[in-house]
Formats: C-alpha cells, sequence, structure tokens
C-alpha cells in the first residue's frame, strides 16, 4: 500500500518510519526539501539505533529506509495513495487547509486520517465534500517505540474508513484504543490533566519538579514522570491543549502560570534545550529553575 504523510517534524517521521517498517510504501511530504532530509536524517538514525540494539538487521533497516522518498509537492505526494495522514502543526486553520489540498489532488477514495492529539477530527474534515472518508491517528511520541495509536471516529466517519483505520494499526503493529471524538480524546485529556496538576505542585511548593516525577514513576510505574514528558512533547504544545481544553472544558484546564512563564521565555522542554528539566544531547541532565524566572 502506498502511504502519505504530511509532515517531517518529530510526528510526522516516525509515522514514516514505523509505517515502512511494516512494508509500505511511504511519501514524505513537507514544504521545504531542508525539512524532508531532516526527517530523513532521523529516520536513518533510528533504524541505525535499531541495528545497534539489535532490534532489527541492517538489511531490514535498509529495505525500509528505501521505502520511502521524499517530497515537497503536495500534488504529487498524495497522488493515487490509499492512505494520506497529516502531521502538521496543531492549529485547525492549518488542517483544515491541508485537507482541503489533499481533496484537491488524492484519489477520491484515499482515507484521509489527522494525528492531531486533541483537535476536533469532525471539525477538520468539514470541508471535505466526503468527510466520511476522515478519521483521526493520533500516534504517541516516540512514534518507533509507543505501541498506542488512538482511532478517533469523528461524526462523519464511515464504518469502511473506520475498518481500514484498524487494520492499518494493526498492520504497523500497534494498538488501537477507539475513542469518539471529543476535546482533548483520551489520552490528551487525561495526559494534561495530571501534567497540569504536577505543574501547580511545583507552583505551590508541594515538591520539586524531579520528586514529582519520581513519584510517579516509582510509585505508580508510569515510565516518565508528568513533568519530564511536559518537556518531551514541549511546553508550547501542551500551552494549546490546555487553553483549547479550557475553551471547551471549562476552567479545570486553565495553564498553570509556570506553564505561560516558561513558554514566554522561550524555556520549551526538550526541543529548546530546557523546560522543567535542562536538557543536554536529548537527555534531562538536571532540574531547571522551578520558578520559570
Amino acid at each position: 500500500m502506498q502511504v502519505c504523510v504530511l509532515g517531517a517534524g518529530t510526528m510526522g517521521h516516525g509515522i514514516a518510519q514505523v509505517t515502512a517498517m511494516a512494508g509500505h510504501d511511504v511519501r514524505l511530504r513537507d514544504i521545504e526539501m531542508e525539512y524532508v532530509e531532516s526527517g530523513l536524517d532521523a529516520i536513518r538514525s533510528n533504524l541505525d539505533g535499531g541495528v545497534e540494539r539489535d532490534k532489527l538487521t541492517q538489511e531490514e533497516a535498509d529495505a525500509a529506509f528505501d521505502r520511502i522518498e521524499g517530497y515537497t509537492d503536495l500534488a504529487e505526494a498524495v497522488s493515487g495513495v490509499a492512505l494520506v495522514i497529516e502531521a502538521v502543526p496543531e492549529d485547525i486553520d492549518i488542517k483544515r487547509e491541508t485537507f482541503e489540498d489533499v481533496e484537491e489532488h488524492a484519489a477520491a477514495d484515499a482515507v484521509v486520517a489527522s494525528n492531531t492529539s486533541s483537535l476536533s477530527v469532525t471539525e477538520v474534515a468539514s470541508v471535505l465534500s466526503d468527510p466520511s472518508r476522515a478519521v483521526g491517528l493520533h500516534f504517541f511520541n516516540p512514534v518507533h517505540i509507543m505501541g498506542l495509536v488512538e482511532v478517533v471516529v469523528a461524526e462523519q466517519t464511515s464504518e469502511e474508513t473506520l475498518s481500514f483505520a484498524r487494520e492499518f494499526v494493526a498492520d504497523i503493529d500497534k494498538t488501537a484504543v477507539e475513542v469518539t471524538d471529543s476535546p482533548g480524546f483520551a489520552s490528551s485529556r487525561l495526559g494534561v490533566a495530571l501534567g497540569c496538576e504536577a505543574m501547580r505542585m511545583v507552583e505551590e511548593g508541594v515538591a520539586s519538579a524531579e520528586d514529582i516525577d519520581a513519584a510517579m514513576e516509582l510509585g505508580y510505574r508510569h515510565p516518565m514522570g508528568p513533568l519530564k514528558l511536559t518537556d518531551v512533547v514541549g511546553l508550547d504544545v501542551r500551552l494549546d491543549i490546555l487553553e483549547y481544553l479550557r475553551e471547551e472544558l471549562g476552567e479545570r484546564f486553565r495553564p498553570p502560570q509556570v506553564l505561560k512563564r516558561k513558554v514566554r521565555a522561550g524555556n520549551l522542554g526538550k526541543k529548546s534545550g530546557e523546560g522543567f528539566y535542562v536538557w543536554e544531547d536529548g537527555e534531562a541532565v538536571r532540574p531547571a529553575d522551578e520558578g520559570g524566572r
């Protein structure tokens, strides 16, 4: 099957990688070739790391990489594919515009999926002439490691589209959880609620970020504490999700001031080198100043 992934960033290149590893031909598209090449470099690095850890052979890694082709032209990228997955920035207008562009150039029977982590798939899909072919496929970071995909059923999603989505998730060796389209779905809504409370505990001096994370990792067996996970996801991303959920669901999702301060200061987490932790070479090396100053 031919699959097109729109967006070669963290999520996009991860989705492209696992899809190619499952034997599908993948077209990875972004607006500039430098972004595409950066995504391809990240995929190559991930595959090489898998070989080093004996997760796959060199031949398997090379074969997966060879199944991925980079594009900048959207019309060319989506032409003739069976599935298009958008992994563009988490902005409702950008996603709607992307769906409109896909409809103009993709086959009429292609399934169009959104990797949104919290936005309304129903609203995004409403721009399509046939929104029944739209569905949410919410992957988790890092995609090549995390086993979950949230299959988000929009109001317009047909049973045929839903069956296609279930089969695709199983085919790429992931586990699907099926949720009705609602603000934050299941995972983002629960995840940001936990992270939000952890941030308020830091603000109130209940415990340090490091100790709060250790409590959840050791006491509840979370693989990563809520504040370190916020750094990995991106503080700006978490802030956008909280503001959206506050608008849709009320004041219990009001963003904490410490989160706002850090985002205003450009401390966005792992990708900027500092959030609730200081990051070096992709690793959290020490807690950052918790006041966000």
